[in-house]
């Protein structure tokens, strides 16, 4: 047992890094009071206020958001916890902490050498001849630009939509995927792009998120 441990405080640090290493994301609460037999969530979060005061691990106000600092408990990364990203405030940044509703884990080799990669929501059907289907989630590379006929992530109001993009003269159209639905053309100083479409994950039971 480190110095300065409980026996539970020990057995959680354990559950954690054996967790971490088969999956490649930290555990919930939930599961580490199932694995450690605490049957209050309360009582979890005491042990884990303890660790954090005591250097051995951090966590934030998000879900599954424990890392650990000890050098002993570290374990190497499979995944990368990204920012899935809501309703979007005008004016605010895309990622800022108002618009971010959960934490999600992404293989790290999708986002490989991609700094401030995010998540989308796809919500509606008008992607579908692409392959994307509602709930499925985009992993958005940050860019500003794009080329003619990329597939981006627009925001349009406090909203982010999923299109090709098109680019005539003065005015950019907004493609979908789905014959259902006609170009969304809007001027090009309007057009804010903020990422391209570099992957996607899908949850066919709708309970990952």
């Amino acid at each position: 047992m480190s110095k300065g441990l409980t026996q539970r405080q020990a057995e959680i640090l354990d559950f954690v890094s054996n967790y971490l290493q088969e999956n490649g994301f930290p555990p919930s609460i939930r599961e580490i009071g199932k694995a450690v037999k605490i049957g209050s969530l309360r009582g979890v979060t005491v042990h884990l206020d303890a660790l954090q005061r005591k250097g051995y691990l951090e966590r934030g106000n998000r879900p599954r958001s424990i890392k650990l600092l000890h050098p002993q408990y570290q374990v190497p990364s499979k995944a990368r916890m990204l920012p899935l990203v809501g309703t979007i405030a005008a004016g605010e940044p895309v990622l800022a902490d108002q618009n971010i509703e959960a934490l999600i884990p992404v293989p790290a080799e999708m986002v490989r050498n991609m700094r401030g990669a995010f998540l989308l929501r796809v919500r509606g059907d008008s992607m579908i001849d692409e392959g994307i289907r509602p709930r499925d989630l985009v992993i958005i590379k940050p860019q500003e630009v794009a080329r003619d006929r990329d597939l981006v992530a627009v925001l349009l109001g406090d909203e982010a939509t999923v299109k090709r993009i098109s680019f005539e003269n003065s005015v950019v159209k907004l493609i979908a995927s789905n014959p259902a639905y006609e170009p969304i053309e809007i001027r090009r100083e309007d057009a804010r792009i903020i990422g391209k479409v570099v992957g996607l994950i899908r949850d066919y039971e709708g309970m990952a998120f």
